[in-house]
């Protein structure tokens, strides 16, 4: 089997060794052509997957014509670049099977990975991978456990079966919706996470936050379609357990850094950042109640600051849970 990579940062290039290890013929792609001829020379990715060595069955290019014959394609750019790539890249994805990698929302159209392909190309079956993750760990080959969602079952039990590995094991599910949802929105709560701990605001806090916010983002994709018990999987409850406790997460370095008032460097993708955006607007269109996410976003725009912020939730209407 020959499996196509679209987007040689840490997480595509994490997918990408892990398949190649199995055997599996991959092709990496990146558009920027200095760091594939970097990856070539080295063999490595050293900007985001510094010292570990990509396998001989892994080759990467800059070219999207040597995608060609390819069937199976991960597209694993960041979420804000999605619509991007399917606009200048249609032949690389057209008539493929495409599983989405990206975890967000689109800030103009207010879709996810799924429904903007789906949008592109309607009689493709929408895909996505997702889940409790970081690439660094999926690199060197540690235990992982992953969420496939695909609407045709058949599909998704070959998917299934072609991509999971020794170390990389897949569970299937038929609820895009939630499995796309849950790995967007967990990241807008990981930011709020890194927020209570570089404020110092205590351990206790940050349970709370997180609590409170596995209940809106439960809330909200129930309002869109998803059920319930994805949103309590690996895609929702374990990929926001894994992001708002561990200081691999960017989300929540980037929390922790608001947190503290500390810089932040621009270069590094916060997925959350423009998701907290983006489901704002979403909930203001659903007539939702958000404050954990609203005030993230506030946060995040600047319009607000740290006390401000905890003051106005902790001042909200006592209520049942």
């Amino acid at each position: 089997m020959s499996v196509a990579v679209l987007g040689a940062g840490a997480f595509g290039t994490a997918l990408a060794i892990a398949l190649a290890r199995n055997g599996t013929d991959v092709r990496l792609w990146a558009r920027d052509g200095a760091q594939v001829a970097a990856m070539q020379a080295s063999r490595q990715n050293a900007r985001h997957l510094p010292g570990i060595q990509l396998p001989k069955g892994l080759s990467v290019t800059a070219n999207i014509a040597d995608l060609a014959g390819i069937d199976t394609v991960l597209l694993a750019v960041p979420m804000q670049q999605v619509a991007r790539v399917i606009a200048v890249h249609p032949g690389a994805l057209a008539g493929r099977t495409v599983v989405a990698c990206a975890k967000g929302i689109d800030l103009t159209t207010l879709r996810g990975p799924t429904a903007l392909l789906q949008a592109a190309f309607p009689s493709d079956v929408p895909v996505i991978l997702t889940g409790p993750s970081f690439a660094a760990d999926i690199a060197r080959g540690l235990p992982t456990a992953l969420t496939l969602a695909c609407a045709d079952e058949a599909q998704g039990i070959r998917l299934q079966e072609a991509l999971s590995t020794p170390t990389l094991r897949l569970y299937r599910t038929t609820d895009v919706t939630g499995a796309e949802l849950g790995g967007a929105l967990k990241n807008v709560i990981a930011i709020g996470a890194g927020v209570v701990s570089g404020a110092g605001l205590g351990d206790s806090a940050r349970a709370a936050l997180i609590t409170r916010g596995f209940a809106e983002m439960t809330r909200l994709a129930l309002h869109l379609g998803a059920q319930a018990e994805t949103l309590a999987g690996l895609s929702g409850l374990g990929d926001l357990v894994l992001t708002c406790t561990s200081d691999q997460s960017r989300n929540f370095r980037y929390g922790r850094a608001l947190g503290q008032g500390a810089p932040w460097d621009s270069i590094i993708t916060v997925e959350g950042a423009a998701t907290a955006r983006a489901v704002t607007d979403l909930a203001v269109k659903a007539g939702i109640d958000l404050p954990v996410s609203t005030m993230v976003a506030r946060l995040v725009a600047g319009q607000v600051g740290v006390p401000e912020a905890v003051a106005a939730l902790m001042s909200r209407p006592l209520k049942k849970e």
